[in-house]
C-alpha cells in the first residue's frame, strides 16, 4: 500500500495564515510575505497571479526553517542576506547592523547641506564613520557622482568592512574603505580634512533591557557607556580635528538624546547647531557647522 500523499502548500494558504503567524512571531506580516517570495524566487506579483502555486517540498522546507529562525529572533534580513536601504540594496549579515529606513534622514541631511552651499570645483572630502554595511557612504557616493567628492568609510571590524566594499561594487560606487577606530588611523594634516564628517554611531545605553531579546545583530554595534553617548562624545569631541573650516559634523542618536547631543556639539565650537526628526516625529539627527 503507498503511503498517503501530503498535500501540498499554496501561496494562497501562506498568505491566509500571515497576518495570525506574524502575531504570534511578533513580526511584520510583510516579513512572511517577503520571505516567501524569496523561498520560491518569484516576483511580488505573483502573491496575487498565482495564488495557487504549490510549493515543492524543499521550498516548504526552506520557508518553515525560516519561520523558525524568526521565531529564534533571526530578522528577516539576514535570511535573505539583504536590505533595501535608499533605493538601493544593501548585503547584510551577523557582522553588521541592518539599515533602518530613519538612517535615510542622515543621508537627505548631508545632501541638503552640499546643495545648500555656493558652487565650488574644488576637491572636496567625505568621511563616515563606523560604517557597517556601508550603506550611508554608499548612498552618498552614489547620489554624488560624478563629482568631485572623494568618500572615505571607516570602521574596526574587518568582516563588516568586506560587506561594505562588496555594497560598493554592487552599486557601482567608489568608496575608500579603512580599519580604525573612529579616527585613529585618520590624518590631521590639514590637506586631509573634511568638508562634512557623518556618523550613525551606537548609542543604545548599555543597561537598557530591550538589548536583552537582541539575538542576531551585533551589541557593539548599537550599545555604548555613559548613557548611550560615549561614542557620540568621542566623534563630537576630536571632530575639529579632522574637519575643514566651516565643515558639517552630523550625528544619528536616540529619539531621548537630542538635548544632549546638541550640548555636547555646543561645547566642541559648533554653530548653527540643530536636531532633525525622523518620519516618526523622533529626534533623530544632529548637526552643525564647524566655526
Amino acid at each position: 500500500m503507498s503511503a498517503p500523499q501530503v498535500e501540498k502548500k499554496t501561496i494562497k494558504q501562506i498568505k491566509n495564515d500571515a497576518l495570525q503567524l506574524s502575531k504570534a512571531l511578533a513580526v511584520p506580516t510583510f516579513w512572511l510575505t517577503d520571505w516567501l517570495l524569496y523561498v520560491i524566487d518569484k516576483p511580488a506579483l505573483s502573491l496575487l497571479t498565482e495564488e495557487n502555486y504549490p510549493l515543492t517540498d524543499s521550498e516548504l522546507a526552506q520557508f518553515n526553517a525560516g519561520i523558525e529562525q524568526m521565531q529564534q529572533g533571526t530578522p528577516l534580513a539576514y535570511l535573505t542576506g539583504s536590505q533595501a536601504f535608499w533605493s538601493l540594496d544593501f548585503r547584510v549579515n551577523k557582522h553588521t547592523l541592518i539599515p533602518r529606513p530613519d538612517t535615510e534622514i542622515l543621508v537627505e541631511q548631508a545632501l541638503d547641506w552640499i546643495k545648500a552651499q555656493a558652487p565650488d570645483n574644488s576637491p572636496k572630502r567625505l568621511l563616515d564613520l563606523g560604517t557597517g554595511t556601508g550603506c550611508i557612504a554608499i548612498s552618498l557616493a552614489h547620489e554624488l557622482k560624478p563629482s568631485n567628492w572623494q568618500v572615505v568609510a571607516v570602521d574596526l571590524s574587518t568582516e563588516a568592512l568586506k560587506v561594505a566594499r562588496h555594497n560598493a561594487a554592487a552599486n557601482n560606487t567608489t568608496v575608500e574603505f579603512i580599519k580604525s577606530s573612529w579616527y585613529e588611523q585618520l590624518s590631521r594634516e590639514a590637506d586631509k580634512r573634511f568638508d562634512i564628517i557623518v556618523s550613525n554611531p551606537p548609542y543604545i545605553d548599555e543597561s537598557d533591557k530591550h538589548l536583552q531579546g537582541l539575538k542576531a545583530e551585533p551589541i557593539s554595534a548599537l550599545s555604548a557607556a555613559n548613557k548611550g553617548l560615549a561614542d557620540i562624545e568621542h566623534i563630537v569631541e576630536q571632530a575639529p580635528n579632522y574637519l575643514q573650516g566651516a565643515g558639517l559634523l552630523a550625528i544619528e542618536h536616540g529619539f531621548e538624546q537630542g538635548a544632549a547631543v546638541r550640548d555636547l556639539f555646543n561645547k566642541a565650537g559648533f554653530e548653527s547647531v540643530a536636531t532633525v526628526q525622523d518620519y516618526g516625529g523622533n529626534d533623530r539627527v544632529t548637526l552643525g557647522q564647524l566655526s
